[in-house]
């Protein structure tokens, strides 16, 4: 069967990046200060760190919402820093880190998950979410998880 169901799937937490009710969206407006900068949420301090040059990270930066950021930083036509795979991973997971040093509600969401698996639901993102076959790598409820396990050990 191509698109099997899968088991560990069925007791996970399950969430949108792009939901922003969500303690775990990246658009949620969630401010925080980080390399001389206030973004106004994970999604800005993301997508403005996509492409070279100030001029285009200062037009993310004044976004109105996280979605517009994401919107911004989604455009084809843009060419993306060198090693922009490499580096995503460690740019996403500083500024969720951020919030949930800064804001109780989102570390408190975060470890009543529990042991939880948290996945990132997305039909069509395979690398953040699981993708509409299941089968996509989940970076962002990895990236969650490693932030739960981090501060339940210190």
């Amino acid at each position: 069967m191509i698109f099997e169901h899968k088991n560990e799937h069925q007791h996970s937490i399950q969430f949108s990046r792009l939901d922003q009710s969500s303690p775990f969206s990246t658009v949620s407006s969630h401010p925080f200060e980080l390399e001389e900068y206030l973004w106004p949420s994970a999604e800005h301090y993301y997508q403005a760190h996509k492409f070279e040059g100030l001029a285009y990270a200062q037009r993310i930066l004044a976004a109105n919402t996280g979605q517009q950021a994401y919107d911004l930083g989604n455009r084809w036509f843009k060419r993306k820093v060198k090693d922009w795979k490499r580096k995503r991973r460690v740019l996403m997971t500083r500024a969720l880190y951020r919030q949930v040093s800064e804001y109780k509600e989102i570390r408190q969401a975060l470890l009543d998950t529990g042991d939880q698996l948290l996945l990132e639901t997305s039909l069509y993102d395979h690398y953040w979410g699981i993708g509409r076959d299941q089968r996509g790598e989940n970076m962002l409820g990895k990236v969650w998880m490693d932030i739960r396990n981090k501060i339940t050990t210190t």
